[in-house]
């Protein structure tokens, strides 16, 4: 089993849920966090990381709200991937605004809004140094961000999925229902299939899995720990 290594890992995806931008209002934007995360995300950029960012689209439509259960699952992925777009677009303005260069890209073609992801154009403007959202999810209905973020890493080839999520790692249970539950810090593909642990969903993973794409889960409520996942070995769980 190999352990997380700061210093061999270069280029990054970071998959942030919507809600995330919504702070404690569990919903739309909070500015204070965008500035903190844009803070965060700027601070990895200057420690030379190449960065492409996926977020969902949580904060502003929910496939599984009182709307989203009376809609056809098609247009209700289709609303969902409009809301990522629209919070890649914000994100990526907040850090623009502090002289960073970002590129947003999307996997439906909007011209006016977004350029058309293609991993050849996404990988130029990563070695360009650009901070790079990718948007829109995979294009297709029933398919989460989390798998959308899986490809893309694979696409542009690179080193580690980071996934935000509102616990500090992986668990052997449900830290919510179960106060016993331990936390496991380093953990193989086959161990997370053999102890039914929850990662990510079951598309995602397995496409990490054939594809060695490393994945590290990791609190990104925490102040600071967006930074902290990246740069230090014993911050969330890491999968490989």
């Amino acid at each position: 089993m190999r352990t997380f290594r700061p210093e061999k890992i270069n280029k990054i995806i970071f998959k942030i849920s919507g809600e995330v931008l919504a702070g404690g209002k569990g919903f739309g934007f909070d500015l204070q966090r965008l500035n903190e995360i844009a803070d965060d995300i700027i601070r990895i950029k200057n420690l030379g990381y190449r960065i492409g960012i996926v977020i969902g689209g949580g904060n502003v439509f929910r496939g599984e709200s009182t709307v989203g259960n009376k809609m056809n699952r098609v247009k209700a992925d289709s609303v969902g991937m409009l809301a990522t777009v629209q919070n890649a677009i914000i994100l990526s303005e907040v850090i623009r605004e502090r002289n960073y260069q970002t590129e947003v890209y999307s996997a439906v073609q909007m011209p006016k809004i977004a350029k058309f992801y293609t991993p050849s154009r996404a990988i130029t403007s990563l070695n360009e140094g650009k901070i790079c959202f990718f948007c829109a999810g995979t294009g297709n209905p029933f398919f989460t961000t989390d798998t959308a973020a899986v490809l893309r890493a694979i696409e542009v080839k690179a080193d580690v999925v980071f996934k935000g999520t509102k616990v500090d790692g992986i668990y052997s249970d449900d830290p919510a229902k179960n106060p016993n539950a331990t936390f496991i810090k380093d953990v193989t593909f086959d161990e997370v299939l053999d102890k039914k642990l929850k990662v990510m969903d079951m598309t995602a993973f397995s496409l990490a899995r054939d594809n060695n794409i490393s994945i590290k889960i990791f609190n990104i409520s925490k102040p600071g720990n967006l930074v902290d996942v990246v740069t230090k070995k014993d911050v969330g769980s890491f999968v490989n």
